[in-house]
């Protein structure tokens, strides 16, 4: 199972799937209160989207399953872990893993906001945005260092799904009041925790120091070089291998 990260949709995991099918049945849902998700109906609380995606694996027949997450679906897939549903999890770049009292915790929160209102004005706009190679570089910096590769197409859908994420800003909003909740303790399963020295939203190592310390100091760390925050866009051959690897019996 491939979990998107904050404010994208199932399709982040398109260029890395082919791969993956070759030896898995593959579950992508869109996270809830994401565009093309379900709506997030109840008080959103430090579970909210992982008891969402316990209903996806329900609903699809997946008691279990080796499970890849990216920023928020990472932090997700770390919260099924803690309650058995995980064979295994390969987290890039997890959210969540600032020290207590880190400042930049806050800061990265108040620019994904800001970023996420100039989306909702910028979207409509992206086919003029994308038709050039700056254009593209800009719309993909935060997120990737190699994005020639990327299709027009799915840059466009990318935008446009993140400023139509109706649980983006109340996302947002919870994570300022109440931080991050995993219980590392009750993770049994094998952890792979995959993070690029590029990353611009998450920066390495500083958002990673509570993984690294307390919370998932025995996991398997791999460090990509001159790789972003989403390895599934910026080296998806790498990344496919990096999940699949994990994975195998």
């Amino acid at each position: 199972m491939c979990l998107h990260g904050f404010a994208d949709t199932w399709r982040t995991w398109e260029l890395v799937l082919p791969a993956l099918e070759r030896r898995h049945d593959v579950l992508a849902p869109t996270l809830a209160g994401h565009a093309g998700g379900p709506a997030i109906e109840a008080r959103i609380g430090d579970y909210v989207l992982a008891d969402a995606v316990e209903r996806v694996m329900d609903e699809a027949g997946f008691e279990t399953a080796h499970i890849a997450g990216n920023s928020l679906g990472g932090y997700v897939a770390l919260q099924l872990a803690a309650r058995g549903r995980a064979r295994s999890v390969v987290a890039f770049a997890p959210a969540g893993g600032w020290l207590e009292g880190d400042g930049s915790f806050g800061e990265t929160l108040d620019r994904q906001a800001a970023t996420i209102e100039a989306l909702r004005v910028m979207a409509p706009q992206a086919p003029a945005l994308l038709a050039t190679l700056d254009g593209r570089r800009r719309a993909t910096a935060s997120i990737t260092v190699n994005f020639e590769h990327i299709r027009v197409e799915l840059i466009a859908h990318l935008m446009l799904g993140a400023a139509c994420s109706t649980a983006a800003l109340p996302l947002i909003e919870h994570a300022h009041r109440n931080g991050w909740r995993i219980e590392p303790e009750r993770i049994a399963c094998p952890v792979r925790v995959v993070w690029g020295t590029e990353d611009r939203l998450l920066p390495w190592p500083a958002a990673a120091a509570r993984f690294r310390g307390e919370w998932l100091p025995h996991a398997d760390w791999i460090e990509l070089d001159e790789v972003g925050h989403c390895p599934q866009l910026d080296v998806p051959v790498e990344a496919a291998e990096l999940i699949a690897g994990f994975t195998a019996p």
